[in-house]
């Protein structure tokens, strides 16, 4: 796993996968690969384009917030968004989504695993906090294959969900 900056864009690479750092000019690539299936297991739903401009706008101004665009290292192909959120936290939050032919490749893991990296080695972080709708046997199994455990129940207008929390020493 490398992690390197390119006037001032976080790159993390994994065996697979480059994550860079998002930026405007990725927001239609990104916005091409969401639909209603990828969103059954977040709290939004599809947004329009304009929708969607204005939330990647505001958060690339969050202070404590990294997003990053997932692309196969092969083929430069988009695959989705992961983020740690919540950075000025003891256990920041890791987030992912990937479109659907990305799906049952072992992709998520390595995702969550470079950025959780990525954040130990950067911003001195131990451990990670990760929601997933119980209903998300995938996202579990990834939280799972990295030790994480249930520490909390949440409620959400779409789906019920489980907390992880993940620990990690590098």
């Amino acid at each position: 796993m490398r992690h390197i900056q390119v006037n001032e864009m976080i790159v993390i690479l994994s065996a697979r996968l480059h994550l860079s750092q998002f930026q405007m000019a990725d927001a239609e690539e990104v916005f091409a690969c969401i639909t209603p299936s990828i969103t059954r297991f977040m709290r939004w739903d599809p947004p329009s384009w304009s929708e969607y401009v204005a939330r990647c706008e505001a958060r690339s101004q969050a202070p404590t917030t990294f997003s990053f665009v997932i692309r196969r290292r092969d083929s430069n192909e988009c695959l989705g968004m992961a983020a740690v959120e919540q950075c000025d936290t003891e256990s920041p939050e890791l987030g992912l989504w990937m479109k659907e032919s990305a799906h049952g490749q072992g992709f998520g893991r390595e995702v969550v695993a470079a950025v959780a990296a990525w954040a130990h080695k950067t911003l001195g972080k131990e451990s990670f906090i990760y929601p997933v709708a119980v209903q998300n046997t995938a996202s579990r199994r990834i939280a799972e294959g990295l030790h994480g455990e249930i520490i909390e129940n949440r409620t959400n207008p779409k789906y019920e969900s489980v907390v992880y929390k993940i620990p990690w020493k590098g």
